[in-house]
């Protein structure tokens, strides 16, 4: 896909939200909460979200590493090639967030193969009270395929139906139009586009932030969503 004229690199699907995927080291808890997300969720094209754990580390890496040129145009930690060590470290700090509730983060596997990883997201407490970022970014194989919009979708549902949450938030740059184009089909709407100095060669320095919000009352779904939002999340009937 061609971007804006100043280069012409392929638009995965990333967002703006998926740019810190390398952090620090954390600690393990096992103890199922019922007030955070589902730690596994089918998204019914033979793939599923399971929650990043350091097991998921030395997979992470390989589809990191198979995906540096995919991805280094719009991220910038993919600039440089990620040890094992690092991508571990990344996957232990993702057990910390999950246990302080800072961040829920995922693997992108493909159902019953848990030796293989096509992409990485999360739902990230970081854009104020009440409200959840959505991150994704997808291997390169799966671009094109709706992979993105399904496990935004998915997110999205997870993220809205958690005890204190009423906002999702969807971060991308500009110039990206393959994942512009998610948060628009899911009912999102865009409330702004705020300005940020570009730290990878396809971004645009300007990022559309999009939003979703569930009001309490319900509605004609039953789960107060808007009807456009509802009808594209599958909420009608539910």
């Amino acid at each position: 896909m061609k971007t804006d004229g100043r280069s012409t690199p392929s638009t995965p699907e990333v967002t703006h939200g998926q740019q810190a995927d390398l952090a620090r080291p954390g600690a393990e808890d096992d103890a199922p909460r019922t007030d955070r997300p589902a730690e596994v969720i089918a998204l019914g094209n033979g793939l599923e979200l399971r929650r990043r754990r350091p097991a998921h580390a030395a997979a992470l890496n390989a589809a990191i590493l198979a995906n540096l040129d995919h991805l280094r145009p719009w991220v910038p930690w993919a600039h440089q090639a990620p040890t094992l060590a690092e991508t571990t470290a990344n996957c232990e700090h993702a057990v910390a967030q999950w246990e302080t509730d800072t961040g829920y983060s995922y693997v992108i596997q493909p159902s019953g193969d848990p030796d293989t990883v096509v992409g990485g997201c999360g739902l990230h407490a970081r854009v104020g009270a009440g409200a959840l970022e959505i991150g994704y970014w997808v291997a390169r194989q799966l671009t094109g395929q709706g992979v993105a919009t399904t496990l935004a979708r998915s997110l999205t549902e997870e993220a809205l139906t958690l005890p204190g949450i009423s906002r999702a938030e969807i971060h991308v740059d500009e110039a990206n139009a393959a994942s512009s184009a998610v948060p628009r089909k899911l009912g999102y709407r865009l409330e702004r586009v705020r300005e940020r100095t570009p730290e990878s060669p396809a971004q645009s320095g300007r990022v559309e932030v999009w939003v979703l919000d569930a009001p309490a009352p319900a509605g004609p779904t039953g789960r107060g969503f808007p009807a456009a939002a509802a009808e594209s999340l599958g909420l009608f009937g539910v």
